[in-house]
């Protein structure tokens, strides 16, 4: 077996474990969605996986695999469950930060021991949340206030956070979840991602320690720190396209086993309904559609990566148009297939019971997470004028 078939084969495992686990999430998804709260048992399923070391390079103890691999396994967990794909997502996006905003010692030793225990990373990381303060007392390093939105939180082993130094400067820190002072806040209330514990951590007098506050050795400003931007992005376009994915199956399996054809339609079966054809075929071109402009999107951002350091603001720019057509129409995409869906299956199909409704309430959710209108701001005047897209937390 070559290089080639091996990496083939390894990938191919990756896939099939992915696939393993999001069977496994879809048969309580609705149930859970019900209950809200955190998922342990789940969670626990994805630190016994090894999946939470998969972009950790070999050298590392991790799977080594490159970023297309990495997002097909949160669309495929996200098909099933987008909360549980959001929590495996943002652990992805924050580990790697690190690698983005750290010394090579530092992200080397985290990059180590998240390999090496299974270690799953949450984050307060909230860049409009100004209420967690940094400051010096006695020579220590002190986080006191609180950060919002803290997806993954509860029940993580390790916590990037940000926070606000005295001189207005922005503080970047990993911090162990279970140091004293950190309170995770069972306050989530959102009616979508419902399980993604995306509530509040407070800080309460929490001593940071110099290694675990992340810089780069040379402490020069670069471009390629910015694409956590992009990453982030991308997490949450596949977010989408795995609700939209799921919602449309999981209407398919029942229109074909529950719907009955209207009156005067003059069918025999709900699917030979010439509406419903209609309605179903152009879901399905839309899907299709994303399909493309996310394989686009995640080219751009691999070869992006790859440069590193020497990636230009050009190539940046470029690459968030890339990721702001395909975040924008997937999200687009994404809320019509979930209100659309109800149209075929009919009223039966609002029954409580079903929880099909999770599928639009989570893509609400999300795509609220940035304004698509801004994104498409961003394209506009990339295609009329050629303007990069500015550079910040979200573009």
């Amino acid at each position: 077996m070559n290089n080639t078939q091996t990496v083939a084969a390894s990938q191919e495992k990756i896939l099939e474990l992915a696939n393993q686990l999001a069977k496994e999430f879809f048969k309580t998804a609705a149930k859970r969605d019900r209950e809200g709260g955190t998922p342990l048992y789940e969670r626990n399923l994805l630190r016994k996986s090894g999946l939470l070391a998969l972009p950790i390079p070999k050298e590392y103890g991790g799977y080594g695999a490159g970023w297309p691999i990495v997002f097909k396994v949160v669309n495929i967990i996200a098909k099933a469950d987008s909360s549980l794909a959001h929590l495996l997502g943002y652990h992805y996006l924050t580990v790697c930060s690190t690698f983005l905003f750290g010394s090579t010692q530092q992200y080397k030793t985290f990059y180590e021991e998240t390999a090496a225990q299974q270690l799953f990373w949450g984050n307060a990381f909230n860049p409009r949340d100004s209420g967690l303060k940094a400051v010096r007392e006695n020579g220590r390093l002190m986080l006191s206030g609180s950060k919002s939105f803290c997806s993954g939180a509860t029940d993580s082993d390790r916590l990037l956070v940000s926070a606000q130094e005295e001189n207005g400067e922005v503080l970047l820190c990993v911090l162990p979840t279970h140091r004293a002072g950190i309170v995770t806040e069972d306050n989530w209330d959102g009616f979508g991602q419902r399980q993604t514990d995306s509530g509040s951590v407070k800080f309460e007098g929490v001593i940071v320690y110099e290694e675990e506050i992340l810089h780069k050795a040379d402490g020069e400003q670069k471009v390629f720190p910015t694409v956590r931007t992009h990453l982030a992005q991308l997490m949450l376009t596949h977010l989408l396209y795995g609700i939209a994915q799921g919602a449309l199956e999981e209407s398919k399996a029942y229109l074909k086993a529950h719907t009955k054809p209207w009156l005067s339609s003059g069918v025999e079966a709900a699917e030979q309904d010439p509406y419903i054809i209609q309605q179903y075929g152009e879901m399905s071109l839309n899907l299709h559609a994303c399909s493309a402009l996310i394989e686009k999107a995640v080219t751009e951002f691999d070869r992006a990566w790859a440069k590193e350091d020497a990636l230009t603001e050009q190539q940046r720019g470029e690459c968030g148009v890339a990721i702001a057509m395909a975040k924008t129409f997937t999200a687009k995409t994404a809320l019509h297939i979930t209100s659309t869906i109800f149209d075929g299956m009919g009223a039966r199909a609002t029954s409580d019971q079903y929880k099909f409704d999770r599928y639009w309430r989570n893509a609400r959710t999300i795509s609220l997470h940035d304004p698509v209108a801004y994104k498409l701001r961003d394209i506009g005047k990339w295609y009329l004028s050629s303007e990069l897209p500015p550079i910040t937390p979200y573009s």
